[in-house]
């Protein structure tokens, strides 16, 4: 029975040996060994064996990205507005050893400085400019991070604001704003349109005004054309009228024909003028008729030994027969 009992302390004591002399490495991963308490060596990732009771894993290190959810803080923006900011921060271990021996708790450390980072970041910006300056703020946690973080074997690979949540009363404020500025816009716009509406609308009564003008124009060109057409036409029958009649003087028995048409339209006026009056003024002696009948004759026979009718002259074939009046 007692050597059961003495194989059984054996094996359990092996078995110790065995589990704390062998030591498997998971895939990117990194083992801290001390010997004595003192830093020894990093073990990669496979199959490592230890001295019993002489050495020891002290820390255990991931190689792999790692999150850190950044708690929501108070920051107060340079015109005094308090706004609620959380984020998350992305590391990875690039130095086990330093991050084992260069700080105690990297994980808090980062998350601590990622806070006061930002909220230097946003002290320095007003409220207007903290919603479209994300990027900004970023940056400026990673870098300041970063550098501090050397030390710790951990690199800082970014850090993303999740949300930024101003006070009520600052949200009021900001809806008003923006109803504002959309009514602005809206105004903006409409009053574009009516002055082009009123800018097209005066283009369209210059170009009907012209439009117009150029009809009046053309209309009474057509019409002073017409009537210079008309006044030579009167003018050339008129002129034919006399030439005709100057010939039929000149004919055997024009005179005594001319003689008669005259009489004809003297006593012919003078009926009219009986229809169309009530008081009619009466020659004081019939002979007027005759009187004025002479003195027109005389007239025309005053005429035509002025100006007596020139004679046909013979021209070559071919040429233009002028005839000149005697000055």
């Amino acid at each position: 029975m007692e050597t059961f009992i003495a194989l059984g302390i054996v094996t359990a004591l092996i078995i110790s040996i065995l589990y704390k002399t062998a030591v498997v490495v998971p895939q990117r991963m990194e083992f801290i060994v001390e010997r004595l308490g003192k830093y020894r060596t990093t073990l990669q990732a496979g199959l490592h064996i230890l001295i019993p009771f002489i050495d020891k894993v002290a820390y255990k290190r991931s190689l792999k990205e790692e999150p850190i959810d950044i708690a929501a803080q108070t920051c107060i923006t340079a015109d005094n507005v308090t706004l609620e900011v959380d984020g998350i921060l992305y590391i990875q271990v690039i130095n086990s050893k330093n991050s084992a021996y260069g700080i105690d708790d990297f994980h808090f450390a980062t998350a601590q400085l990622a806070q006061t980072s930002l909220r230097s970041a946003i002290g320095k910006i007003n409220l207007d400019r903290a919603f479209e300056a994300r990027e900004t703020l970023n940056g400026q946690v990673v870098k300041a991070l970063d550098e501090a973080a050397v030390n710790w074997g951990v690199k800082v690979l970014r850090y993303e604001i999740k949300d930024i949540q101003p006070p009520r009363t600052v949200l009021e404020a900001m809806e008003k704003q923006m109803k504002a500025e959309r009514e602005k816009r809206a105004d903006i716009a409409r009053s574009e349109g009516d002055k082009q509406s009123t800018i097209n609308r005066a283009e369209g009564d210059r170009a009907e005004a012209i439009a117009l003008s150029e009809g009046e124009k053309i209309k009474q060109i057509n019409e002073a054309e017409g009537k210079a057409k008309e006044i030579t036409l009167v003018a050339e029958a008129t002129a034919e009228g006399i030439r005709k009649v100057a010939e039929s003087l000149s004919m055997p028995g024009g005179y005594e024909a001319a003689n008669l048409e005259v009489a004809k339209s003297y006593v012919h006026e003078f009926g009219n003028l009986a229809k169309e009056n009530n008081t009619m003024i009466i020659p004081a002696s019939l002979t007027d008729v005759a009187s004025m009948v002479t003195a027109a004759m005389s007239t025309i026979k005053q005429t035509k030994a002025d100006y007596p009718t020139p004679k046909p002259v013979t021209k070559p074939a071919g040429s233009t027969q002028i005839r000149t009046p005697r000055g």
